[in-house]
């Protein structure tokens, strides 16, 4: 079975590295997966994870990349605190995000992505910082063992 797994690992990679052609490799592993005897989850796992189309099927690769999303926490019970936004629209990101500090402040960093300026990140501070004094802990009391000779090394 294993000899069998690192074929068509091979043949997959060969084939997504393009030394064999796509549209071969695409009839060949799906062929060879069914005729071989595997059936149910590794034919449609291995054809989808090395995004090989089958034949007469188009994928749309270019596909204008747009989204939206925002989300926020604010738990009184434990002080978790934090929220983040981002759009998408083509090559450029825009977002920021926001986090309680132990200390008591908000970081709150706001970015940018293209292909023309890279990522960039703007990271500000809100709030006043508080630092605890550290809490001053006993030193353990460690106790001498007494040794019991038993007269052995005498």
């Amino acid at each position: 079975m294993f000899s069998k797994v690192f074929a068509i690992s091979a043949f997959l990679a060969l084939a997504n590295a393009g030394l064999i052609p796509v549209h071969q490799a695409a009839s060949y592993a799906t062929t060879n997966l069914i005729s071989s005897g595997i059936h149910g989850i590794g034919a449609p796992v291995l054809a989808q994870s090395y995004a090989v189309p089958s034949v007469g099927h188009s994928v749309d690769y270019y596909t204008h990349p747009k989204y939206e999303f925002n989300y926020g926490v604010q738990d009184g019970h434990t002080g978790d605190n934090k929220s983040q936004q981002e759009v998408r629209d083509g090559d450029v990101v825009k977002g920021s995000y926001s986090v309680a500090e132990p200390d008591g402040t908000l970081r709150t960093v706001h970015y940018t992505a293209d292909d023309h300026n890279g990522f960039n990140a703007i990271v500000t501070r809100t709030g006043h910082a508080v630092h605890a004094a550290p809490a001053v802990h006993a030193a353990p009391i460690i106790a001498a063992v007494p040794y019991a000779s038993h007269g052995l090394y005498h």
